[in-house]
């Protein structure tokens, strides 16, 4: 059963100096303006903090448990107020989509990775709560988006943090308004901190049938000499890239497409387990995004491990994945729902999520 209480955030609520908002057993929660009068939500739950955007995009913008940074490092320090995608790259958790998603082709019209990333949310909340697996801070809020002849739906994303837990709940509602079909991309863009030498286990065959590397080079980067020799070989080979040895090719991308695996509660884990032994995890249910991207860039100026990005299709624009037949469809006044876990685990827990990859992995082997 839940209880839960909620706070209406206001944007007169977020100043320059941080605020305490509310505070409950071991929880807070402190609003505050980033440097760039980007609106932020401060949580702390006795083992770590998650910075929000409440207003931009519901992102995590930084996430850190045990005093250890899990966000992504790139060329912005704070967050800029506006909607293009790469003026402002640098976030934890970035939900993408929902009319379209991925890196547009010349024929595509819409922008990188949607209309989701950045979107002004109309109304935010701060919610008080418990349930089954304890007491927690979420942040809700919503986004219409209406286009005349077009589209129109309503987003309500939902991020939990709990008390004293490194494992935190990002879910996701798209409400269909119309009184006719809409169709539907998205993608969870969870944006890890890589680890040198760290190793790379995942719910999937690891052959070049299920784990397949983006041949195609988009428009935005500029490959360096032996990249695309590098690629070729992750194409007869992709298991080359499980350990993220120092000096590898991932400038300024390399991206996969894997066919996830489930286990037996219908959840697909992908870890980054440390050299020290810890381990930093998504799981997603392949019943509800059934297309796995892995994205790596590690350059001197950002360094991004998206250990898997849950997803309806792979990102390669609407167009190209129009003729996939990879687009969904939220029928007149329907609702999608996802719901996913991101986080870090201790040695003793990144043991044994290892362990359970390994055996979801054989029981799927041929």
């Amino acid at each position: 059963m839940t209880v839960q209480t909620t706070i209406e955030l206001r944007h007169g609520c977020f100043t320059e100096k941080e605020q305490l908002l509310v505070e409950h057993h071991g929880l807070k929660a402190s609003t505050f303006l980033f440097s760039t009068g980007v609106e932020g939500l401060r949580i702390t739950n006795g083992v770590g903090e998650m910075a929000m955007l409440p207003f931009q995009g519901q992102q995590i913008w930084d996430l850190r448990f045990r005093d250890r940074p899990l966000t992504m490092q790139s060329m912005f320090t704070d967050p800029y107020p506006t909607t293009e995608y790469l003026h402002t790259y640098g976030g934890f958790f970035v939900h993408c989509g929902a009319v379209a998603m991925g890196v547009p082709a010349a024929e595509d019209k819409h922008p990188t990775h949607g209309e989701l990333p950045n979107a002004r949310y109309q109304n935010a909340q701060l919610l008080i709560g418990a349930d089954e697996r304890g007491r927690y801070f979420g942040v809700t809020g919503t986004f219409q988006y209406t286009v005349a002849f077009n589209h129109n739906y309503v987003a309500h994303p939902l991020v939990k943090m709990y008390e004293n837990s490194t494992e935190v709940s990002v879910a996701i509602e798209i409400h269909n308004l119309k009184r006719t079909p809409m169709e539907l991309m998205y993608l969870a863009h969870a944006n890890f901190r890589p680890v040198d030498h760290g190793e790379l286990l995942y719910c999937a065959i690891p052959n070049n049938q299920h784990v397949r590397v983006r041949t195609s080079i988009p428009s935005h980067i500029s490959p360096k000499p032996g990249y695309r020799e590098y690629i070729a070989m992750l194409a007869q080979s992709p298991e080359q890239h499980h350990i993220l040895k120092p000096g590898l090719m991932f400038d300024p991308e390399v991206v996969f497409f894997v066919n996830c695996l489930p286990d037996a509660q219908g959840w697909s884990h992908s870890l980054q387990i440390h050299p020290d032994g810890t381990g930093d995890f998504i799981r997603h249910r392949p019943a509800e995004l059934d297309h796995g991207v892995r994205w790596i860039s590690r350059t001197p100026d950002q360094d991004c491990l998206g250990i898997m990005l849950p997803a309806t299709a792979e990102p390669e624009g609407y167009l190209a994945e129009k003729a996939k037949g990879n687009i969904k469809i939220i029928e007149a006044g329907g609702t999608y729902r996802t719901e996913m876990w991101v986080g870090s685990l201790t040695v003793e827990e990144a043991r044994q999520a290892a362990e359970h990859v390994r055996e979801v992995v054989r029981q799927h082997a041929p």
